[in-house]
């Protein structure tokens, strides 16, 4: 009895013994791996940005005036040379009580005018009549040798002189006359028939400048207008541009020619352009984080055909990859993989990977040459098919064991 229970005991605890071995015996680490490949690669700045049209027309009023009621609605297409607003002249302003008074006091005040002016050409008239006779009977006599010729010259200048008196009192009553017509205007009932005679004609007619649609319509009901009121907004949707803010350290890889891919627009393909030109000028922007940047516009030529994005507008938000560097075939791995080389002398490779070999993990120097968001274009020191370590735990070190997940 005593000999099995000796034997119960050593079995035991040879279990239990094993089984503290097997639970602080150090376990493979579980890790995530990539294969190394051959394929294409690219880098491309990301942005945000918008649509905008090629060319913008704005109809505006040239004089001041009252706009007819405009029809036409967002959307709508028109025709170069399309009326598309009428103007026509507008009501005077009533006047008051004593505005009216006055008006009706400068009225006689210009008819005594006009009177006092007849009343001068009648007395000049006379006055001509009386000048002539005396120089008809002066030049009689200066034949009969009765008159001398200082008093015939004397005669003949008073008749001139009368003459011009004459001619003068006519142009004052002439005067006179428009200072009348005038006057009798500026009174409500003159002003008033004159206006309604001009609105009934036909009025001035604004056309488009150019085919395309309305883009916005700024005064759709009849108003008075100022000179230089904007009223519509003309363009050709089918002639966007894009417009994208970078900032001036990513302008400067964006060369005009670069490709681009337009995502995020809408639609369910992704729409292909080309960097058209970038701005000269940069301006500053705060960021959302309250950040002052230096960015410039980049403006893109949408090169997918107009019939394939139709749905687009002025201002629409879309999303835009600007190639900046492209290859055919590379060597690229996980950007994940890749990591600093601690301790790395000058001119040693400054980028690592783990590699799996074996069931263990191996540091491996690597030349990185270029990364974007996803992988990274490894230079020197990988092989293609090479299988490492994607997003290493912080516990991975050099000759650790480690499983696949």
């Amino acid at each position: 009895m005593k000999y099995r229970t000796l034997l119960i005991t050593l079995a035991t605890g040879a279990g239990a013994a094993a089984l503290l071995v097997w639970a602080f015996t150090p376990r493979p680490l579980p890790v995530e791996t990539a294969i190394a490949v051959r394929g294409p690669f690219e880098t491309t700045i990301d942005e945000d940005a918008r649509t905008r049209l090629f060319d913008r027309y704005a109809v505006t009023a040239p004089i001041a005036a009252r706009v007819q009621r405009i029809t036409l609605r967002e959307g709508d297409p028109v025709k170069a040379g399309q009326v598309v607003a009428v103007l026509r002249p507008a009501a005077p302003p009533l006047p008051d009580e004593r505005t009216l008074a006055e008006q009706r006091v400068q009225v006689e005040i210009a008819e005594a005018g006009l009177a006092r002016a007849r009343t001068r050409v009648d007395a000049a008239r006379v006055a001509l009549e009386r000048a002539t006779s005396e120089l008809r009977r002066s030049e009689q006599l200066g034949r009969e040798g009765f008159l001398s010729p200082s008093r015939l010259d004397a005669d003949r200048l008073a008749a001139q002189a009368a003459r011009r008196d004459l001619d003068t009192a006519l142009e004052n009553e002439h005067v006179s006359s428009h200072e009348l017509d005038q006057a009798r205007a500026a009174l409500p009932s003159a002003g008033t028939a004159r206006s309604e005679s001009a609105a009934g004609g036909r009025g001035i007619e604004l056309r488009a400048p150019a085919a395309g649609r309305v883009l916005r319509v700024h005064q759709v009901s009849e108003t008075s207008v100022t000179p230089g009121t904007a009223l519509l907004d003309i363009g050709d949707v089918s002639r966007l541009r894009i417009v994208a803010e970078l900032l001036t350290t990513d302008a400067l890889q964006a060369a005009p020619g670069s490709a681009v891919r337009i995502e995020r627009w809408g639609g369910p393909q992704v729409l292909q352009g080309r960097v058209e030109r970038v701005e000269p000028g940069a301006f500053t922007k705060v960021s959302a984080l309250g950040v002052e940047e230096q960015r410039v516009n980049v403006i893109i030529e949408i090169t997918t055909p107009p019939t394939q994005w139709t749905a687009l507008g002025d201002g629409y938000r879309v999303a835009v990859r600007i190639v900046t560097r492209s290859h055919s075939d590379v060597l690229k791995v996980p950007v994940s993989a890749v990591f600093p080389r601690a301790g790395a002398a000058p001119g040693e490779a400054a980028h690592a990977v783990f590699l799996l070999r074996d069931g263990r993990a191996r540091l491996h120097p690597v030349r990185m040459e270029a990364r974007n968001s996803t992988e990274a274009w490894i230079r020197e020191g990988l092989d293609a098919g090479a299988e490492v370590i994607v997003y290493p735990p912080a516990a991975t070190r050099d000759g650790l064991r480690v499983r696949r997940r």
